[in-house]
């Protein structure tokens, strides 16, 4: 392996130390207590271990946390309802509706019931058409993470030709858009692309989140180039449940530059990026300066 591995787990670390001292400095100079609300509708699994790894790291920087645990049946209108209170609660900065939501539940509504200003997950229509055209948004967690991480590496990113396999709303397409605004040649590539290999073989920044276990592999990246791998994973091998990214991760760390590992990549980013976020509502919510180095 010739790969530096990106030290995700360290560097959210480090982040989640900015935004204690920052949530410090508040409460001792202002008064104000940033305040996250998470929602969490029904009692899956996956969506529980986060929500609780969230409210525990919430308390940890300093922040006021709340959980509202809404039932499987819960009605859309009960879930509106709350959603609308927590919009006029002045002690909450940041709400998090949990994903995905069951099925009788419209997601698309849901999300963009969120003050936009409270929208910490950054997928409200109002934040994504901001983050479009380049305007002060709300930004998504796991993007913002990674764009973190590749600014810390690199330095500037100007010029750099980066290709993103995956298109999704949540991680694909606004990873793009964040890339672009630090002046990257961008390629948005998926499962459709025509000679996937050759166009990620031409990338100095090949972010994979396709959301298929190990697509990636070695011989898909240029050498020395950085390979930041957004996948999780659950798969079966040697009679052990392992967790894998979407990057072939030993033949990928023979060719790469740097490379981030899963687990202890992206996925710690994630949270300590919701925690930024917050503490920058507040901080937009009572017209007070902006973490420097916390948001774009």
């Amino acid at each position: 392996m010739t790969a530096t591995i990106i030290d995700g787990k360290a560097f959210a670390a480090r982040v989640r130390g900015q935004v204690a001292e920052h949530v410090s400095r508040l409460a001792e100079e202002n008064g104000i207590q940033p305040g996250l609300a998470v929602v969490l509708v029904g009692a899956d699994p996956a969506s529980e271990v986060y929500v609780k790894s969230k409210g525990k790291m919430t308390v940890e920087v300093g922040m006021h946390s709340v959980e509202h645990r809404l039932a499987d049946d819960t009605a859309e209108g009960d879930l509106l309802a709350l959603i609308a209170t927590l919009n006029a609660d002045p002690k909450i900065h940041g709400i998090l509706v949990q994903l995905p939501l069951p099925a009788h539940l419209n997601s698309e509504l849901v999300i963009n019931s969120i003050d936009p200003a409270k929208d910490v997950d950054g997928f409200h229509i109002s934040n994504v058409g901001l983050l479009g055209t380049g305007q002060k948004s709300m930004v998504p967690c796991t993007p913002l993470g990674c764009l973190m991480m590749l600014r810390d590496h690199h330095g500037d990113l100007s010029g750099m030709n980066a290709v993103v396999v995956g298109r999704s709303n949540i991680v694909g397409k606004p990873m793009a858009q964040l890339l672009l605004g630090d002046s990257c040649t961008v390629t948005i590539a998926h499962s459709r692309t025509k000679d996937l290999k050759a166009v990620c073989q031409g990338a100095d920044i090949l972010v994979a989140a396709v959301g298929r276990a190990e697509m990636i592999t070695g011989d898909y990246v240029k050498p020395g180039a950085t390979v930041i791998d957004v996948g999780i994973n659950r798969i079966e091998r040697d009679g052990k449940k392992k967790l894998v990214g979407d990057a072939e991760f030993a033949s990928c760390a023979a060719v790469a530059g740097a490379i981030t590992p899963v687990p202890g990549g992206v996925g710690p980013m994630t949270i300590a990026c919701l925690l930024a976020n917050t503490l920058t509502a507040c901080c937009r919510a009572n017209g007070l300066a902006e973490p420097q180095g916390l948001t774009v």
